[in-house]
């Protein structure tokens, strides 16, 4: 199609834009490389869920470099705009992933937060542009995913209720977090997590 560019997002997911919004993509870009990476809202909403997760002590979100040559073999690419270590009082806390998936028309993003041995102890939608399907939001349906790690699967029907009415998120979230999950156990024995 004339007139249009495409471009690669922090989650590494194609991007097509018009070239008159290209400078609003720019100044987005520019704004989630700047600081933490997350754009004030977007941050605010992963400091809330890290409130939750680790409670009130102060934390700081770190970008956590994985090797090029380990993320070219990954499911999911992590990069240091979506994979942080959280660091609360000189050590760190915990890892946070922030991810994408496809739901009917639009992209939903989502955030993991991983204790130091590389399990679940949270997940949230953050942000959902569809009218149908935000049941997958629910801390209800969510919390099948905690205590996961490395070496599971995730897998509707199996481990992971679907929910009537939200089928394609369900499934779409499923399979992300499945991808994350075969992602953490590459990491895991890459020796990046360690038990305690």
């Amino acid at each position: 199609m004339k007139g249009i560019s495409h471009f690669f997002s922090p989650f590494g997911h194609r991007v097509r834009f018009r070239p008159l919004s290209g400078l609003v993509c720019l100044l987005f870009a520019a704004l989630l490389l700047s600081g933490s990476g997350l754009p004030g809202k977007l941050q605010k909403k992963v400091q809330r869920e890290l409130t939750k997760a680790l409670g009130e002590t102060p934390c700081t979100l770190e970008p956590e470099l994985v090797p090029e040559a380990l993320n070219a073999s990954l499911p999911v690419r992590l990069t240091d705009a979506n994979f942080f270590r959280v660091e609360q009082e000189g050590s760190t806390s915990a890892y946070v992933f922030l991810g994408q998936a496809p739901s009917k028309t639009a992209d939903f993003d989502f955030l993991v937060i991983l204790d130091t041995r590389g399990q679940i102890i949270h997940s949230a939608v953050l942000t959902y542009r569809e009218e149908y399907g935000g049941e997958i939001g629910s801390r209800r349906w969510l919390r099948q995913f905690e205590g996961l790690g490395g070496n599971d699967r995730a897998s509707v029907g199996g481990n992971i209720d679907g929910i009537s009415g939200a089928t394609i998120s369900v499934q779409s979230m499923t399979r992300a977090m499945d991808d994350f999950l075969q992602t953490l156990g590459l990491l895991q024995q890459n020796g990046l997590f360690h038990e305690d």
